[in-house]
């Protein structure tokens, strides 16, 4: 029988349920168990795909196209899993699903309401999730991660489900994490139970009973504090898990499993009734090896290189939070601490009238003291002059440069414009009229609706003739071929790539008509890569990407050596 955990979240959103649900599969990993997620959204977009990175941070892009919360990304790099847009279920995919079936007649007549078909459809979702091949075979535990706050209008169906749930799979087969917040208050610093007494009040209230309260504070929880917190939500002392702030987000599964929590799933689940073959065992006390070791050498590293990131929406940092993880994951296997200069694009821009003076020199002065640059994805017009201006200096001044979707686009109409004479050159998304227009919307693409419409997923890029010894092939261990996942609705224009090779821009990877340009190199550079898809969706923490490794290398001038 399948084991599943909720995660739900109280007090307050943001508080780290994400990381204490991925926290929990790891742990779970390193027993040899099969682990899948589940993340719910409870608002009514049918995804992420339209919605503002600075409103719900980054969107984040699977396999098979699905366009999920920037939580998913936190599972498959912490799982080392693949996951489908089926792991992820919003308030719009259930009611689009239950109002589907009702005009088919499926109701049979009956009145449609929230309980109990939407209900049952959340149920059935869940398990529907729960019978996906992981590694193979059925997965051993399923964690679901409730969104919102325990509370809110919007997860009252989705916690109402999970109510009627525990009953449908057994108590044991079922078990509920509570993530609640006690915040320091006063200039003596005192911890406050409050908020966790009255957030479990409304979980209990709504019917759900916590198994563990994982209480997040900025410092860690005095004894005192975690006996009032047992004694008055009415759980053991055992059942009270402290989690602090710490050092990095992969101390987290140690912190855990230092605080018994491995032990009391064991009971609680009664997880040895699960056969778990000797080589999957070994599998998992290998992960957790590498895992500490991980954890431990992130502790351990002293040196540090600088990255100047070149965005859009560099206000939220979680709106490049795939982005941050694969520097990270790039800098630690280059045994180096990455330290990221934000730079909001705009604020490069020379403009007297709307460029704040003060910030302009700031941004410039970051720029020029990072040891590399990056510009990653984004859409709109807004601060494309900046990103084509630090792309312009990172290629004049030979500092290493990756341009990522729209920053591998702004690479090419940099060099179009300062190389090949091009002075007009730009993208038909930022100027339909522009008559050089080297950047061009995808034929294929809907003019009518925008959600789901972009290209999507994984797909295949071919490496070209005569790339076998450039920086970029070499990284990828001269494959013939790389999958990796894309997002985008416009792309290079095929017209001018002859102007552009002849110049020294060499177009090394395509996809498997030849015709869309995928990676770009530029000859005479320690290294000025861009490229259309998002590596970034692919990184691991002990298998970092291998853009991004160049990037870093680059930047601490041991590229060359390397390869």
């Amino acid at each position: 029988m399948t084991k599943y955990i909720v995660v739900s979240g109280g007090v307050i959103s943001g508080i780290g349920k994400g990381v204490i649900a991925s926290s929990t599969g790891t742990l779970l990993k390193s027993l040899g168990l099969r682990v899948t997620a589940i993340k719910i959204d409870p608002y009514l977009n049918i995804d992420a795909g339209l919605m503002s990175p600075l409103d719900h941070g980054e969107v984040f892009v699977l396999n098979d196209g699905g366009e999920v919360d920037l939580d998913l990304g936190n599972y498959e790099r912490f799982l080392d899993v693949e996951l489908s847009r089926i792991n992820n279920i919003t308030t719009g995919k259930i009611y689009s699903e239950v109002i589907e079936k009702e005009r088919k007649g499926d109701y049979l007549g009956k009145t449609v309401q929230v309980v109990p078909h939407v209900t049952d459809a959340i149920q059935s979702w869940v398990e529907r999730v729960a019978e996906l091949p992981i590694d193979g075979e059925k997965p051993d535990v399923v964690i679901i991660e409730l969104g919102g706050t325990v509370g809110d209008i919007e997860s009252a169906p989705f916690v109402e489900a999970m109510r009627q749930f525990q009953f449908r799979v057994g108590h044991d087969n079922f078990c509920l994490i509570h993530v609640s917040l006690v915040p320091v208050v006063g200039s003596v610093g005192e911890q406050k139970t409050k908020p966790t007494q009255m957030s479990v009040r409304d979980l209990r209230g709504a019917g759900l009973t916590p198994d563990l309260i994982a209480c997040r504070s900025s410092k860690i929880l005095d004894p005192s504090v975690a006996a009032k917190i047992s004694m008055f939500c009415h759980v053991a002392p055992e059942q009270v898990l402290a989690v602090h702030d710490v050092s990095s987000v992969y101390h987290v599964p140690i912190l855990m499993r230092e605080s018994g929590v491995v032990d009391f799933f064991r009971r609680r689940l009664n997880l040895d009734s699960i056969k778990i073959s000797d080589e999957r065992r070994l599998v998992g006390e290998e992960l957790w090896t590498r895992w500490t070791t991980l954890a431990g050498s992130y502790v351990h590293i002293h040196d540090s290189v600088t990255i100047a990131l070149v965005g859009k929406y560099t206000n939220l940092h979680d709106s490049y939070i795939s982005v941050y993880k694969a520097l990270e994951h790039a800098a630690l296997n280059c045994k180096r601490r990455i330290e990221i200069n934000w730079i909001e694009a705009t604020d490069l821009e020379n403009d007297t009238l709307n460029t704040d003076p003060l910030k302009f020199h700031e941004s410039w002065k970051a720029l020029c003291a990072s040891d590399g640059v990056i510009v990653p994805g984004g859409f709109g017009s807004r601060g494309i002059d900046g990103m084509i201006v630090a792309a312009k200096w990172a290629r004049e001044n030979k500092i290493p440069y990756l341009g990522i979707c729209l920053g591998m686009q702004i690479a090419v109409i940099e060099f179009a414009r300062n190389v090949c004479g091009m002075s007009e050159a730009h993208s038909s998304e930022m100027n339909p009229t522009s008559p050089t227009p080297v950047v061009i919307d995808m034929p294929e693409i809907s003019k009518t609706h925008m959600g789901g419409t972009m290209r999507l997923g994984l797909r295949p890029t071919v490496f070209q003739p005569g790339s076998e010894n450039g920086r970029v092939r070499k990284l990828y261990g001269s494959k013939d071929s790389v999958d990796e996942r894309h997002r985008h609705r416009y792309e290079v224009n095929p017209e001018y790539i002859s102007t552009f090779e002849k110049n020294g821009l060499q177009f090394v990877g395509k996809d498997t008509t030849g015709q869309r340009m995928e990676i770009v190199e530029m000859d005479d550079h320690p290294y000025f890569v861009g490229c259309q898809y998002h590596p970034e969706y692919l990184t691991r923490p002990l298998n970092p990407c291998p853009l991004f490794r160049g990037l870093i290398l680059a930047a601490i001038g041991e590229l060359d050596a390397a390869l």
